[in-house]
């Protein structure tokens, strides 16, 4: 009952080649551990719901994710928001790109966009 968002991200050579392999830096909300290389991402369910049916029961759910980019500098940020993009892109619809911010006491950046996805059960 959850997104496949790190699995699809995890099998992209483009999203690997920039939050690594063992382990790949993709982290459900709250989970990134404390001093985590950057750039990593973290994702979280944000709303969903399944696609009700009189007749029968639903054959598929949808999920509404926010994703988060951190990065050492803007650059860095948003090349990782475009490789995740890419990835997911034909399994998913971006829904709102959320914009940069910058966080000047850790001095990291971030990048924020918004995802629906439907996941077939």
């Amino acid at each position: 009952m959850y997104a496949p968002i790190f699995a699809v991200c995890a099998a992209d050579l483009a999203v690997t080649d920039l939050l690594g392999v063992s382990p790949v830096r993709i982290y459900p909300f709250g989970e990134a551990p404390e001093g985590v290389t950057k750039p990593y991402v973290v994702w979280q369910t944000v709303g969903g719901n399944p696609e009700n049916y009189l007749a029968q029961r639903p054959d598929i759910d949808g999920f509404s994710l926010q994703i988060d980019v951190y990065g050492l500098s803007v650059t860095q940020a948003r090349d990782v928001a475009k490789a995740i993009r890419n990835a997911i892109e034909l399994k998913a619809n971006i829904a709102r790109w959320g914009g940069d911010s910058h966080d000047p006491a850790t001095k990291t950046y971030r990048y924020s966009f918004d995802v629906d996805w439907l996941v077939p059960r």
